[in-house]
């Protein structure tokens, strides 16, 4: 039997109820494979956490999670808790000192949903984003003076490393090497960002001589955002910037349905640390606690998490069951045009999951 550690950490708002479902999932996926186990533990380091102590996980949290061998994180963010406290003080420090250098977001248009472009299908809509995740426009290096003053001033400086600049690059390079596909798109803006993004642009090209099979094409940020929408059919792998990978995996969860359907992996590839899953939507409180919060990003991001650990084989299961489920259309959340809870959205797909498994078993 192949056991794993799984960490959970369920969030705020919606995130405990979009978890619940990925769990369910998870346990459906652990009951057509014997083989397979996860001990989940899981962790109330969240906004009600820092109300109460005054931090956003324990002092001690990174290693308290560094054996773990996965960590499943929900949504973390309140209203009276300000971004900077919930973002920097959980999930950064997790991302960074787990050296999760590798932010995975598929952008794939799902069987049974429509994009809002126009005449766009699944088969023009699936790609990846690869965005380095640790360092870049979301650096900790800056500050601000003379603050409540005429001459308040704030600096926030971006920091891009040789090393870290060349691993995420070589990382969607070989990606791309290892899953057939030809073509890697960067994003910069080396026409206005007159440091960092010449600097991007040069190692770019550096790792792109060493893959001399792929096709690269550079692109600047506002113009590649524009080809989302205009010709997305053309990409295969983006590889971007911390702030620019951000910007984009937003758009591109908007053209293949909404928040609601995006998953991501942050990956340490190493395996010396764990890697954490979530989906990118936020705790959205204005639905909390009523149920309808869409669970198919949280459980898309289980899918990652197993693919990740080797099991493509169950990881793909959870992805049809999903697709499976959007065909047939009668489950439905208020999101993607239906009256359905994230509960029964939920077990649909966990019931897809049993009902394909036993016919592959049968078979």
């Amino acid at each position: 039997m192949k056991e794993y550690r799984l960490a959970v950490l369920p969030g705020d708002g919606v995130g405990p109820e979009v978890m619940m479902e990925g769990l369910r999932v998870l346990h459906a996926v652990e009951e057509l494979h014997g083989g397979l186990r996860f001990r989940r533990q899981a962790f109330d380091w969240n906004c009600d956490h820092y109300r109460k102590h005054g931090r956003m996980m324990p002092e001690d949290g990174l290693s308290v999670l560094r054996d773990f061998d996965a960590i499943q994180l929900g949504a973390i963010g309140a209203p009276d808790v300000p971004d900077p406290v919930s973002i920097w003080e959980l999930i950064l420090p997790i991302r960074r000192g787990f050296d999760q250098y590798i932010n995975y977001r598929p952008i794939k248009l799902l069987r049974g949903i429509e994009s809002p472009l126009r005449d766009r299908g699944p088969e023009e809509l699936d790609f990846v984003v690869i965005r380095e995740n640790t360092e870049g426009e979301y650096s900790d290096s800056g500050g601000r003076l003379h603050r409540g003053t005429s001459h308040e001033l704030a600096v926030q400086n971006s920091v891009f490393t040789r090393h870290g600049t060349e691993r995420v690059i070589r990382y969607a390079f070989e990606w791309a090497r290892t899953t057939g596909k030809t073509h890697v798109t960067a994003a910069t803006k080396s026409n206005g960002i007159n440091h960092t993004m010449p600097f991007w642009d040069e190692i770019f090209r550096e790792v792109a001589q060493e893959h001399p099979g792929i096709e690269t094409w550079k692109v600047h940020m506002d113009a590649l955002a524009a080809c989302f929408v205009t010709r997305p059919q053309v990409f295969e792998v983006v590889v971007a910037s911390n702030l620019f990978g951000d910007i984009l995996t937003d758009l591109g969860a908007a053209i293949v349905g909404g928040l609601g359907l995006a998953p991501s992996g942050n990956l340490n590839p190493d395996g010396r640390y764990p890697s954490m899953f979530e989906p990118i939507h936020g705790s959205a409180p204005d639905i909390a606690g009523k149920g309808i919060a869409n669970p198919i990003a949280q459980i898309w991001s289980v899918s990652l998490m197993l693919e990740h650990l080797g099991h493509r084989e169950e990881a793909g299961l959870i992805l049809e069951a999903v697709e499976e489920v959007l065909v047939e259309g009668t489950v439905r959340t208020p999101d993607l045009g239906g009256s359905a809870s994230t509960r029964e959205m939920g077990e649909a797909i966990r019931r897809q999951i049993l009902k394909r498994g036993s016919k592959e078993e049968s078979t």
